[in-house]
């Protein structure tokens, strides 16, 4: 099943609440994720929370053309309850 973002909320320090196209909401710790000098950027609080949905990639962005793939996201969310 490909999963699809549909909105993102920033919460506890580097941790998305994500609501998906099957009407899930799902949050996900993305520290794991900030490897390599293209996240580098995301280790910043501030920078973290201007995340924003691409509704045609149907996954989270941030600026300078930063994303994560909303499949992984999902494998590694765990239900939440909002």
């Amino acid at each position: 099943m490909m999963h699809e973002i549909r909105s993102a909320q920033p919460v506890e320090p580097f941790h998305l609440v994500l609501e998906f196209n099957s009407g899930e909401y799902r949050i996900v710790d993305i520290r794991p994720f900030l490897k390599g000098p293209v996240f580098e950027p995301l280790k910043n609080e501030r920078f973290f929370k201007q995340v924003k949905v691409d509704r045609d990639a149907g996954t989270v962005v941030w600026p300078g053309d930063i994303d994560l793939d909303p499949d992984v996201l999902y494998e590694h969310s765990k239900p939440y309850l909002p």
